[in-house]
């Protein structure tokens, strides 16, 4: 078993990596202080995987409360149905929250867990390579609303962080690759030798060889959780683990939560960032096409909705989190491995990259 810390003082927490790690009932208990557990999970985990972790954790008072599966359900409306099972079970502050799923779950109910009661305890179980290599990390919850995502939500960090590597098994292939995005981006902006292990290992990553699995959860965990520490609330650094999301954010609002899948958008916007950043001459061609052939290595888009013009784009990039005095702030690779945050990106430079 790999075990990280991400170190935040009092609000520190360990994250575990291995197979199996799910049904390890000594990686739960350990963070757990009450005798009440709920999981919450969606209506296609639940089936999989909840009855298994509620048998895990019988020494406590498990109870499971489900969600529809998918971004479109990532809202106040989902949020205020576990609410209402917190409240009509009559749950108290000593309830521990067990988050059983990829990054909705993981959001929605570390937002629940902000707020139920100012504030309990909850466990991040991600069960998606997504979830696992970013979203479970860090603390960040939110739920979505139609006029931008995350809009709605706190900085709130788990307990724990468990993620059992068994689980990607059964994920469908285009839940894979949309992880497998969050994981370039980590090579793109601070870690190259991710970047060159993910080149020459294409096919073990592919099959899943656990081992190589992983190895890259375990880079991209540590990469969050070194800048985590550094700057828990994003007024700085951590700005920079939004590379490709201000374009990628835009795509998911303006074509329907769900229909474009985060990863997919964000694999496009780290290609439109890397296409800024070569028009100042600061990438190559030859960089920007190894970033686009690990986008197709992994049947990841690198070009954005047809139908998506440049003015569909910006209404949605100005309600970007990282949008400081009306000013739209760009994260660009200033090289492959490096990142950094800008503020006077032209609409003339815009225009060329989104039309």
């Amino acid at each position: 078993m790999e075990t990280l810390n991400v170190s935040l003082g009092e609000r520190s927490y360990p994250i575990y990596i291995k197979q199996g790690a799910m049904f390890d009932a000594s990686l739960f208990s350990q963070h757990i202080k009450g005798t009440k557990v709920v999981i919450v999970t969606n209506d296609t985990l639940a089936p999989i995987f909840a009855t298994e972790v509620a048998e895990l954790l019988s020494q406590y008072d498990v109870a499971t409360v489900t969600i529809p599966d998918g971004e479109a359900y990532k809202t106040l409306a989902s949020y205020e149905h576990i609410m209402s099972f917190l409240l009509s079970g009559n749950y108290g502050r000593d309830v521990t929250l067990i988050a059983l799923g990829g990054g909705v779950i993981g959001d929605v109910t570390g937002f629940v867990a902000a707020t139920y009661q100012r504030g309990v305890d909850f466990i991040q179980v991600p069960t998606t390579l997504l979830s696992q290599v970013d979203s479970s990390v860090g603390g960040k919850t939110a739920v979505n609303h139609p006029l931008g995502k995350n809009m709605i939500g706190a900085f709130y960090q788990p307990k724990a962080v468990i993620i059992d590597i068994d689980s990607l098994s059964s994920l469908p292939d285009r839940e894979f690759s949309a992880g497998m995005a969050e994981v370039i981006k980590y090579g793109i902006l601070g870690d190259i030798q991710l970047f060159e292990y993910l080149e020459v290992n294409l096919a073990e990553i592919s099959a899943k060889v656990p081992s190589v699995l992983s190895y890259i959860i375990k880079q991209c965990c540590q990469n969050k959780a070194d800048i985590v520490a550094q700057d828990e609330k994003e007024s700085g650094v951590r700005a920079l683990l939004n590379l490709g999301h201000t374009f990628g954010h835009a795509i998911e609002a303006e074509m329907g939560y769900g229909n474009w899948l985060h990863g997919e958008a964000v694999a496009v916007g780290m290609v439109q960032a890397s296409e800024l950043a070569k028009l100042r001459g600061w990438l190559s061609d030859a960089d920007v096409n190894r970033i686009v052939a690990l986008n197709d290595a992994f049947s990841l888009p690198s070009k954005g909705p047809a139908q998506m013009s440049y003015e569909q784009y910006i209404p949605h990039m100005k309600k970007d989190k990282k949008v400081q005095a009306q000013t739209i702030r760009f994260v660009l690779p200033k090289h492959l491995g490096e990142a950094i945050l800008v503020t006077d990106v032209t609409e003339s430079e815009l225009k060329l990259i989104l039309q």
